[in-house]
């Protein structure tokens, strides 16, 4: 019995809208990719290469431009006999340390036969072995490090690495670090001496608006599905979806990626404006519940207070950190828990904005009103009411009554 087969229906080629999916051509980059270009002409030129910084949300196209122009770069310098050129990708979410980040590198640019273990050996000892390989290689090397705000305080390598050949460690090559981050307040956590140098040159990618998705969308779709497949409202309802929330190309291909599986596992002819609807009821969902296994159960609780303050009063919207924490703890009485003091409470506002869950503006009354934040849900209700559902505080607190609520006042 077979139990799998290959299906012919909707998808002519679904990797195209995945995210490790290299496009030939970059859409709506124009003004970014230029002067990203300008700033790797040295590097062609045979001169030291300049150090970048690359600010940006998420899916705005920061790594997409640059592995682009890097594989670009990497071809046209085969024309030159005097040149090598070599680029390496690190992507720092789990390298929490320039510790990690250097044996990474290492192990990067070493055989897979030759690689060092993470842990056991001193700082200065990966250095060193990090060096060794870079001179060995030569030529200009171009370190990416995407998500380089994940490697926090510990910013030594950010130091080490732009400044190997001036301090006498390398030689035989030139190096030119590349950093991606979505945090624009990360430079300014950075050492000052690292600062100086790896903020060289900037480049900021400004969200997508919905015409730029559009046309992103549209031309990821043509190779994606077959013909006749998408119904004319899906790719501007993906596209005003994505726009509305980070514009986010990432964003709007997922959402176009599961409209079509939706269409699939149902056998339906073609890919509807319900099939993005659900589907993008369903991605939310998939996000929040990811998000929410990170947190405590007081991190549950905070979710849970503000959207309870909206339901009981939407008009409140959006919400004082003091009416949230009243409701907050009312919650923690009724699930027998000591509630938190305000400080610790405020932090778990912060994270859940940090996770997109809740939108947090700052208001500034002046002198009489003073300085505070609001907050409100930052995703579809809906969303937001079934995964606390499937947390364990479903069984504490009956949440039925809090979606019949929101029903009622039309939230969901």
């Amino acid at each position: 019995m077979v139990l799998f087969e290959r299906s012919e229906e909707i998808f002519q080629d679904e990797n195209v809208l995945h995210d490790d999916y290299q496009p030939q051509s970059l859409e709506e980059r124009d003004a970014e990719v230029e002067q990203f270009t300008a700033y790797l002409q040295p590097v062609i030129n045979g001169s030291q290469p300049r150090h970048i910084f690359l600010y940006g949300k998420t899916g705005v196209g920061k790594t997409a431009v640059t592995k682009y122009l890097l594989q670009h770069l990497e071809q046209d310098a085969t024309q030159y006999d005097d040149l090598q050129v070599q680029s390496v990708y690190l992507n720092c979410e789990d390298l929490t340390s320039s510790y990690r980040v250097a044996v990474s590198l290492v192990n990067d640019l070493r055989a897979p036969d030759n690689q060092i273990s993470r842990t056991g050996y001193p700082l200065n000892a990966v250095y060193d072995m990090l060096w060794e390989k870079l001179d060995e290689i030569g030529g200009t090397i171009l370190i990416v490090l995407d998500e380089v705000d994940y490697i926090g305080d510990d910013d030594s390598i950010l130091y080490q690495l732009p400044r190997a050949r001036s301090n006498g460690k390398i030689e035989n090559a030139r190096i030119g670090i590349i950093g991606i981050s979505n945090d624009f307040k990360f430079r300014e956590k950075l050492d000052p001496r690292v600062e100086d140098t790896l903020c060289e040159r900037e480049l900021h990618f400004p969200p997508y608006d919905a015409e730029d998705l559009r046309n992103i969308l549209q031309k990821r779709a043509e190779l994606a599905f077959d013909d006749n497949v998408l119904n004319g409202d899906v790719i501007p309802l993906c596209a005003a979806f994505a726009a509305q929330d980070k514009g986010s190309a990432r964003q709007g291909l997922d959402l176009l990626l599961e409209a079509g599986d939706l269409a699939r596992r149902r056998s339906d002819q073609q890919v509807t404006e319900p099939h993005v609807r659900e589907a993008k009821q369903l991605l939310e969902k998939q996000r929040i519940e990811e998000s929410m296994k990170e947190l405590t159960s007081h991190g549950h609780l905070t979710l849970l207070a503000v959207v309870s303050s909206t339901v009981g009063d939407p008009s409140s919207v959006p919400l004082q950190k003091q009416t949230i924490y009243e409701q907050y703890c009312d919650l923690a009485h009724a699930t027998d828990r000591d509630p938190l003091g305000g400080r610790a409470f405020h932090n778990h506002l912060a994270e859940l904005s940090m996770l997109g869950i809740l939108d947090r503006r700052k208001r500034n009354e002046g002198r009489g009103g003073g300085i505070y934040y609001e907050y409100e849900i930052d995703v579809s209700m809906e969303a937001a009411i079934s995964t606390l559902e499937h947390l364990h505080l479903s069984t504490e607190l009956d949440l039925g009554s809090l979606r019949e609520n929101a029903k009622e006042q039309e939230l969901i």
